[in-house]
């Protein structure tokens, strides 16, 4: 009887435990909100608060920049990592006022272990009694955010506000997700044992107009630039999914389902700082808010690593 009694003790400790290494968050609410952070890191670090040659400001010629970085994103074993890179240059056109144009190039690998949470889809009207816990595995897929845009980037100096730059603009953009798949197993629920693939791979083409202000100084060989920018991508789509599984084979988009589009509005926060002499920035703030801010707006999602470094010449 005592001997019965361990094994049963046992039995519910490892069943404990096992219900702890469960996320809450479902499948598709986590894979929505990785990519919505990469495009927000992206946003966060484009090259427009990078400080330009001391010489090629006095003569008001133009200025280039290359802009490199790198972003990782997890939660759970899902992980969403790779380089950035962008290109801007700024052209006075102006006493005051400098055209900016920019590129950018991301790409991004997308992997997992074995996961466990909820399977819940919102995307089609699928035949299995969601949401129900589940495992996933298989995912190695890719990510690439592509771009290009042009700003206008002027001086204003009011009497109840320190003097300060500010940018705005319009970008296009084009986020592909490929073999953004997992293969499923229904773990409870009645339908346990149901097998499946679900995929979110998708491309997703957005015109995002953004703004931004600056409060730069320099403190030679030093050069300060505190910024916040907004960013929109529209238009705003349905999450694009398709599932497979027992007699079944169902795409849609959860636009056709009432349920939230993708991309978000994305309010970053920055402190670049620049070693004049070498022209070399790094964006320590941007760092550093999105690591502390991005799980928060964006839940179940732990952690987020962005770094960002810029050189002009």
């Amino acid at each position: 009887m005592q001997r019965k009694s361990e094994v049963l003790a046992l039995t519910l400790c490892l069943a404990s435990v096992g219900e702890g290494a469960s996320a809450k968050e479902s499948i598709e609410f986590v894979a929505e909100h990785l990519a919505e952070i990469a495009m927000d890191n992206r946003y966060a670090s484009l090259p427009l608060w990078n400080a330009c040659d001391e010489a090629r400001v006095a003569d008001r010629s133009a200025c280039y920049g290359i802009n490199g970085g790198y972003a990782r994103t997890h939660s759970g074993t899902l992980t969403f990592d790779g380089p950035m890179l962008a290109f801007g240059a700024k052209l006075p056109i102006g006493k005051t006022l400098q055209l900016t144009g920019l590129l950018f190039f991301d790409e991004f690998s997308l992997g997992s272990g074995v996961e466990r949470r909820p399977l819940d889809v919102l995307f089609a009207d699928v035949p299995l009694t969601l949401p129900a816990e589940a495992e996933f595995t298989g995912l190695d897929g890719t990510a690439r955010d592509v771009g290009l845009g042009l700003a206008i980037n002027g001086r204003a100096d009011w009497s109840w506000l320190p003097w300060f730059e500010w940018s705005a603009g319009v970008m296009w953009q084009q986020f592909k997700l490929r073999d953004y798949r997992f293969d499923y197993l229904v773990l409870e629920g009645p339908d346990a044992g149901a097998r499946g693939t679900l995929d979110y791979s998708a491309t997703y083409t957005h015109t995002s107009p953004f703004a931004g202000a600056a409060w730069p100084r320099t403190h030679y060989p030093w050069h300060y630039a505190p910024h916040v920018q907004i960013a929109m991508p529209l238009p705003r789509r349905g999450i694009a999914g398709h599932i497979t599984g027992p007699g079944f084979d169902l795409t849609g988009n959860t636009a056709d389902h009432g349920a939230a589009p993708f991309g978000d509005p994305s309010v970053t926060i920055g402190f670049n700082v620049t070693y004049l002499p070498w022209n070399l920035s790094v964006d320590l703030g941007s760092t550093i808010t999105q690591a502390l801010i991005e799980p928060k707006i964006h839940e179940g999602v732990q952690h987020d690593l962005m770094l960002s470094v810029g050189w002009t010449f």
